[in-house]
């Protein structure tokens, strides 16, 4: 009886110390995530964030959901796991990353219960005009500028070719048609021949495992028809890992992923274990650095040193606290570019507001960013400083 009534004491006591921990958090933030299948960097980052300011089960301030990896076909689910952010009385903050299809209906309904919630939208998957009808602030990663620097890029390391992979769904997404609109003028311009090849969707029947088995399966003819100096480029996550994998396999040419990360693909492909640097991107860089230059990678495959996804889940959350605690203001982008630098130190950023040709005017509520391009055995890209010429983004 002795021994189970200390035992139970210690369980009390460590749920005590684990609650007095993050007691008494003044608000919530919540945070919505697709799982670890379909986009690791931003989940990482929801649990960077819950290791910094603690679970509100916890006493803490942040409240993670995941939303479903079919979320094409579930949209109500995914509409009604953000919602339900909102029942939660102290959420001040909602961030969504990726913010999928059904993130606008969401963020309509959050603002029907509650409209004092700041809800921020992380690489919408929405139209700019779509998610800024109801989002409070939005962050998408560059793909006007990126449009022209990743050609530019995949040029300085001896690309003749530059392979463009995507499917319909993605295609019908205003800036990832206008990116591929600026990379086939840019292959033009630079010297390149540019090639659209086509890959199933993850969200249709053959799921996540038939898409990744198509990429396996078609890299190496791709490889034959178009030749070494060819920089293979995919626009979604789930087909990075198997498209990393036979590229370094095949000799051939990879700037960086479609959201840029030493976690998107290379884990994976090169069969690499980070667990002990979980966290630590410059010891995650240089584990996945030797691995890739182990596969023959070395100057022909790069990212971006920080996890995008990672990052902006981790700056929109921290952004979104400093307003709530009056020290940041919504829509000044030095406030953004600290939250940006606490969390990813030595890595140089650059963006600004959507321009909306329509329009002809920037959205301040959409900002678009990316940070410079590394390759394994190279170094930085001096992307962040390349000029790009205004032609491009006027380009649509």
């Amino acid at each position: 009886m002795r021994k189970a009534t200390v035992f139970l004491f210690t369980l009390i006591a460590a749920s005590f110390l684990a609650t007095a921990a993050f007691a008494d958090a003044p608000f919530h933030i919540g945070v919505a995530t697709l799982t670890v299948s379909q986009a690791e960097d931003t989940y990482r980052g929801a649990e960077r964030l819950i290791k910094e300011y603690g679970d509100v089960a916890n006493g803490g301030m942040i409240k993670h959901v995941t939303m479903p990896d079919n979320f094409m076909s579930e949209m109500e689910t995914t509409i009604s796991q953000i919602v339900g952010l909102a029942d939660d009385p102290k959420v001040k903050v909602i961030v969504v990353d990726d913010a999928i299809p059904g993130t606008t209906e969401a963020f309509r309904r959050v603002k029907e219960k509650r409209k004092d919630i700041l809800c921020f939208a992380g690489e919408p998957q929405e139209d700019p005009n779509v998610i800024t009808s109801t989002a409070d602030f939005a962050i998408g990663v560059d793909n006007i500028m990126r449009g022209y620097l990743i050609i530019n890029t995949a040029k300085k390391l001896g690309a003749k070719t530059f392979v463009h992979i995507s499917f319909p769904r993605h295609m019908s997404y205003e800036l990832l048609s206008r990116r591929r609109a600026i990379m086939e003028q840019a292959c033009k311009d630079l010297g390149l021949k540019f090639a659209f090849e086509t890959a199933p969707d993850p969200t249709s029947d053959v799921g996540v495992a038939g898409a990744q088995q198509f990429i396996l399966e078609k890299v190496p003819a791709w490889v034959q028809k178009y030749g070494k100096d060819s920089a293979f480029f995919c626009t979604n996550d789930a087909q990075t890992e198997p498209l990393l994998k036979q590229v370094a396999k095949q000799g051939a040419i990879f700037v960086e992923p479609d959201l840029p990360s030493p976690l998107m693909g290379y884990p994976g492909a090169f069969g690499i274990d980070l667990k002990n640097e979980a966290g630590d991107w410059p010891a995650i860089m240089k584990k996945v650095e030797k691995a890739v230059i182990d596969a023959g990678g070395k100057g022909r495959m790069g990212t971006w040193p920080y996890s995008y996804g990672w990052s902006t889940v981790c700056a929109l959350a921290e952004y979104g606290k400093r307003i709530t605690e009056g020290k940041a203001k919504l829509y000044n982008l030095k406030d953004l570019w600290k939250c940006y630098d606490k969390y990813t130190p030595g890595a140089e950023w650059n963006g600004a507001p959507y321009y909306d040709m329509a329009k002809q005017m920037k959205i301040k509520k959409f900002v678009l960013v990316y940070e410079d391009t590394y390759v394994f055995g190279r170094g930085y890209m001096g992307v962040t400083k390349e000029k790009v010429p205004e032609k491009y983004i006027k380009l649509k």
